[in-house]
């Protein structure tokens, strides 16, 4: 499970209530909204040793030669792995270039393909042959469907399934509920990505509930441990 925070606070409340994974955006700031560099640094300093962290670098899909740099000082500044996104359908080779150079270093680089144009096997190649770590789904409109609403059972696996043949870490996110995770689980991702499940009135720029989280946080190991 991971959750995406936008502050030390709700850093350690989520990781209080059991989550595995933690991620710093700001939704406020659109889709995948970068934080401060401070924030990335206070988070990793007191539980990067217990969490995976990892951040985003902006919505800065339509200028891809801005990537590697954001991707270093995200990095530098703390986070794991660093998550980028794209409009990946069909990755140019100004995405493409910039990513093999962002990968060049020691950041983990995960790229967010979105849902309202989701990549097919030979793009996710293309991702995978640049050096990333992983890929995982998202929805770039925040007030739209979400992600099963986007994309069929049958697409959804395939992703999962093409991103395990390629060695890359899979993840699947995109305005989810409680009612979607044993749908979702059932493909076997690597995480699934949550932030308006968590917070209050399901509002993804709100404030984070402790009873949202622990919610979330039980069906995911209950789901889970059904499964195996």
């Amino acid at each position: 499970m991971l959750a995406s925070v936008r502050s030390l606070a709700e850093a350690r409340l989520v990781a209080a209530c059991g989550v595995d994974w933690i991620d710093l955006k700001e939704p406020a700031l659109g889709a995948l909204g970068a934080v401060e560099v401070g924030v990335i640094a206070d988070v990793a300093r007191h539980l990067g040793g217990r969490f995976r962290i990892s951040a985003t670098i902006g919505d800065c899909w339509e200028t891809p030669a801005v990537i590697p740099a954001r991707v270093v000082a995200t990095h530098l500044a703390g986070a794991e792995y660093v998550k980028v996104g794209a409009y990946a359908a069909r990755p140019d080779a100004a995405l493409l270039g910039a990513l093999a150079e962002a990968c060049a270093g020691t950041a983990r680089v995960i790229v967010v393909c979105f849902a309202e144009a989701p990549p097919d096997a030979p793009a996710l190649a293309a991702l995978a042959a640049t050096g990333i770590q992983g890929v995982m789904l998202d929805t770039a409109d925040k007030h739209g469907p979400g992600l099963r609403g986007l994309m069929s059972a049958r697409a959804l696996q395939a992703f999962t399934d093409e991103a395990r043949r390629l060695g890359l870490l899979s993840g699947l996110a995109g305005r989810l509920t409680v009612e979607d995770i044993g749908p979702l689980l059932a493909h076997a991702p690597d995480y699934l990505g949550f932030r308006g499940a968590l917070c209050g009135a399901a509002e993804r720029t709100g404030d984070m509930d402790a009873a949202r989280i622990l919610g979330v946080r039980q069906r995911v190991v209950s789901t889970a441990a059904a499964g195996t």
